[in-house]
C-alpha cells in the first residue's frame, strides 16, 4: 500500500529576528549598531486579520445563538397563530356583522373565552365577550341590514387569535369601538370558511402570510450564514477540504482521503 509522504517547508527565523549586522558580528540592545527590523506589511495584514477573525467568530457564535433564541420564542407567539390563522382560511372580503350579546364578565370562571385578552400567554380575571349576527354578503358602507341573517350568537374576536399586546391590542378601545353606545349597528368583520362559529374584526393575509416568512427566514438564515462561516475558517478538515480541492480529489480511495483529514488535523503542522 502506498503511503502519503507529505513535505513541509522549512522554517526560517523570522524577518525582525535577522542580524544587520556582518557576519561574525554582534551588537548588544542598547548600543548604536541594534536597528531591528519593523514588521513588514505580511505580517501586519496576518495580525489584522488574525484579530479580525477572533471578534469577527465571536459575533457570529453570539448571532447563532441569538438566532436559535430569537426563532424558539416566534414559534408560539408568531409562527403557530399564523399557521392557524391560514388553516382557519378567512374569507379574503369582509362580511357584514352586528353585536347581539355583550358580556363583561369577572373571574376565571366566566372567563373561559374572551373576545380580546391583552397577552397571549396569561389567564385574566376580567374579560369582554361579545357575540355578533354574521351576513356573508360583502359588506358596503351605508347598505341597510339583512332582511335574515346568516348565522347567529357568534364569537366575536379582535383577531384571529383573541390577543395580543399593547399598544396594537387595547381590549377597553376594542369593546367601546364595536360594543360601546356609539358604536356603528353594522360593521365589516371575517368569517372563517372552516371553524364556522369564529368571526374576526382584524385580518390581513398578506400580513399574516409576511409575518410567518420573516419568523422562519430571518432566524435560520442567521444561523445557517453564521455556522457556515464559523465551520469555513475553524473546521480543519471543512477548511483544508475547501482550499485543497484539487490536491484531495488526487486521492482515489476513501481510506486516503480520511488519511488526509487525520493530517490535516496534526497540530505538528501549524507552522505558527
Amino acid at each position: 500500500m502506498s503511503t502519503i509522504s507529505r513535505s513541509r517547508p522549512s522554517l526560517t527565523p523570522a524577518t525582525s529576528e535577522r542580524s544587520t549586522l556582518p557576519m561574525g558580528g554582534s551588537a548588544a540592545p542598547g548600543s548604536p549598531e541594534f536597528k531591528p527590523l519593523e514588521p513588514t506589511r505580511e505580517q501586519l495584514l496576518a495580525h489584522f486579520f488574525e484579530r479580525f477573525k477572533f471578534y469577527t467568530s465571536l459575533c457570529l457564535g453570539t448571532a447563532a445563538i441569538l438566532a436559535v433564541f430569537a426563532f424558539l420564542f416566534l414559534i408560539p407567539f408568531v409562527v403557530e397563530p399564523a399557521v392557524q390563522t391560514i388553516l382557519a382560511e378567512f374569507v379574503p372580503e369582509a362580511g357584514l356583522c352586528s353585536v347581539s350579546e355583550h358580556v363583561h364578565a369577572e373571574t376565571l370562571t366566566n372567563c373561559t373565552w374572551a373576545s380580546c385578552r391583552e397577552g397571549c400567554t396569561t389567564a385574566h380575571t376580567k374579560c369582554h365577550k361579545i357575540r355578533v349576527n354574521l351576513s356573508r354578503r360583502p359588506f358596503v358602507e351605508g347598505a341597510p341590514p339583512p332582511a335574515k341573517w346568516d348565522e347567529t350568537h357568534l364569537k366575536f374576536l379582535i383577531n384571529p387569535e383573541g390577543c395580543g399586546y399593547p399598544p396594537t391590542v387595547n381590549c377597553s378601545v376594542f369593546a367601546k369601538e364595536y360594543a360601546g353606545p356609539n358604536a356603528p349597528k353594522l360593521f365589516p368583520c371575517y368569517y372563517s370558511l372552516t371553524r364556522p362559529d369564529l368571526v374576526v374584526a382584524r385580518y390581513s393575509w398578506e400580513e399574516t402570510v409576511r409575518g410567518l416568512i420573516i419568523a422562519l427566514v430571518l432566524p435560520t438564515s442567521v444561523f445557517v450564514f453564521s455556522l457556515s462561516v464559523l465551520a469555513y475558517w475553524h473546521c480543519r478538515c471543512c477548511d483544508r477540504a475547501c482550499n485543497r480541492r484539487v490536491h484531495a480529489e488526487s486521492f482515489a480511495s476513501k481510506e486516503d482521503s480520511k488519511l488526509l483529514c487525520e493530517l490535516d488535523d496534526d497540530p505538528s503542522d501549524d507552522v505558527f
